[in-house]
């Protein structure tokens, strides 16, 4: 058990020292599900706008296949995740954790997802020891979903109890939101049995 906490406080300090943060939220919200499903829509000028995904970093979702906001609409959500390409480090791990049936079975979550250059704040010789670790590992991703799907309109000010056990906070308004001290970069995107807001930072749960 120590040697588990002692790989964790390791990440943490790997990401302390990039400027790594935390965050997360819920709720519940159907009617966005099916809504959200249209290609390669450009992202919304207001969050308000909960049918629509929305952030800068929604320019870099592939506008057709798989891995488009209509095709990740489609899917369940780690498979979703699997087929964008902003995504593959994500993706990695959750394979690594022996979490894809589990995120892929769950129904009406939300999932706060790293992006790739999320990854990279940490260390590679920190991040390569945490996917060696397997119960580490879990302990951080499922740290990033919540049991219930969260609109934007929920994120302003929230506080949502994760599949880890821990809690994250959120706040913002406009097209503006941080789960914790991690910026959202592209939210409200629709998966089978997700809500999915990409992240620019990799969130530490206390261990």
């Amino acid at each position: 058990m120590k040697t588990r906490i002692l790989t964790a406080s390791m990440v943490a300090g790997g990401l302390l020292l990039t400027g790594a943060a935390c965050g997360g939220s819920k709720s519940d919200d159907k009617a966005s599900s099916g809504s959200s499903a249209q290609g390669a829509a450009a992202p919304t000028t207001s969050a308000a706008m909960t049918d629509k995904p929305f952030g800068a970093g929604c320019a870099a979702v592939p506008t057709s296949g798989k891995g488009s906001f209509s095709g990740m609409s489609a899917d369940p959500v780690a498979t979703a995740a699997s087929n964008n390409p902003a995504l593959s480090t994500l993706v990695t791990a959750v394979k690594k954790a022996g979490l894809v049936d589990t995120l892929n079975s769950a129904q009406n979550i939300t999932v706060f997802a790293p992006t790739n250059d999320a990854f990279k704040k940490i260390p590679a010789k920190t991040l390569n020891k945490v996917l060696a670790d397997k119960k580490t590992l879990s302990s951080i991703l499922t740290y990033h979903v919540v049991g219930q799907k969260v609109a934007p309109s929920g994120l302003a000010s929230g506080s949502f109890k994760t599949l880890q056990g821990g809690t994250v906070m959120t706040s913002g308004s406009g097209e503006s939101y941080k789960v914790n001290d991690a910026n959202i970069v592209c939210g409200n995107v629709q998966t089978a049995n997700a809500t999915v807001y990409l992240i620019d930072t990799v969130m530490m749960p206390k261990m």
